[in-house]
């Protein structure tokens, strides 16, 4: 994971070069310090992908760029075969795969994204993004924390909700979980 958050700050610092960006700027658009801003351009600190979302909403470019280096070049279709969709290990426990990364312009974000479990584990890291979320379970159990309210989401079960709302999530039970993470703004 190291790697990957050290290629992370070097374009999101490329992305800064190239448009003339004050880190301050960036630090301002995602609600942190400057100094926290700066430890992640230098790959000492993680970011959440709803702020990779912001600053690729501000500056106009793909969240997956920021993420995987990858540019879209499809404009009328996109496919992903199973377990083919680029992905990144944001920690030990979160694995995300986008399914719309080669897509053109697309208006929206959506990953499959894999959490392990962390028995005993109770705390919940809440993010808020820009926007809507719809999480649909393909495998596995989840709480999902939205808003001071705590629901359980089985194998099918689905839900839509603001994602402007602290939320966050916690893979429950042995397995881990898997879900379809859509977000739009």
């Amino acid at each position: 994971m190291d790697e990957q958050l050290k290629q992370i700050g070097e374009r999101l610092r490329g992305l800064r070069d190239v448009l003339d960006i004050p880190a301050e700027e960036v630090a301002e658009t995602i609600g942190i310090s400057v100094e926290k801003y700066l430890q992640i351009e230098a790959g000492e600190q993680d970011i959440t992908i709803s702020k990779l979302m912001a600053i690729a909403h501000k500056y106009g470019v793909s969240t997956e760029e920021l993420i995987f280096a990858e540019t879209p070049h499809m404009r009328s279709y996109f496919v992903v075969r199973k377990g083919q969709g680029v992905s990144i290990e944001r920690t030990k426990a979160y694995k995300y795969q986008s399914l719309v990364s080669g897509f053109v312009d697309h208006k929206a974000d959506v990953f499959i994204v894999t959490v392990e479990p962390k028995p005993g584990a109770r705390t919940i890291y809440k993010n808020t993004h820009p926007g809507q979320e719809f999480n649909l379970v393909l495998e596995g159990s989840m709480e999902l924390y939205i808003a001071g309210k705590t629901i359980v989401l089985e194998e099918g079960d689905s839900i839509y909700f603001d994602s402007s709302k602290p939320h966050g999530m916690l893979a429950i039970g042995e397995k881990a979980v898997k879900f379809l993470a859509f977000t739009i703004e």
